[in-house]
């Protein structure tokens, strides 16, 4: 598949910034590739500072195209996080989550669908090197499991075994 039809195929399941980055510089070419539905069109060979510059200027106008409560908020299937208030429900029923719990579940709604070693969590939500002795990765996820997933019919956080954890719908 070549770019053009990549970015078609991309284009009618979502809006996420493209910026095409070719040898393709004719007129016609930049053309067709805006019209197809690049936000912005680089030829090659180009500065990396342009190309810098470029992808700061996708993403400012990218943010400014979104409703900032989509900004703020992270949603898997029926559950809802507001990071901007820190609330989170599920099916419409709130859920009173700690500090370390909620950035647990944030961590898992933005790398959803993706399994996280003990070790990322640990990294990433404790700050800390992870030390294969302790628990705290596992009391966390039981005491969030028993917030987020035990009181509704669908399980969303499962463990892989001996690889980690996910967060994602299954059927």
């Amino acid at each position: 598949m070549d770019g053009l039809a990549l970015l078609a195929a991309l284009r009618t399941k979502k809006h996420t910034p493209v910026l095409m980055l070719t040898a393709l510089g004719k007129v016609e070419d930049r053309v067709n590739g805006l019209q197809t539905g690049a936000d912005d069109y680089l030829v090659k060979p180009f500065a990396f500072s342009e190309l810098i510059a470029r992808i700061q200027g996708l993403l400012r106008r990218s943010a400014q195209h979104q409703p900032e409560s989509t900004l703020n908020r992270l949603t898997l299937h029926d559950l809802e996080m507001d990071l901007a208030r820190r609330k989170v429900s599920r099916n419409g029923q709130r859920i009173d989550l700690s500090a370390k719990e909620f950035l647990l579940l944030s961590l898992f709604l933005r790398k959803q669908g993706e399994v996280l070693s003990r070790t990322e969590i640990a990294e990433q939500v404790w700050d800390m090197n992870f030390d294969s002795n302790t628990n705290v990765v596992e009391v966390s996820i039981k005491r969030l499991r028993a917030k987020m997933d035990t009181p509704f019919e669908t399980p969303l956080l499962h463990t892989v075994r001996g690889m980690g954890y996910v967060l994602e719908m299954r059927e």
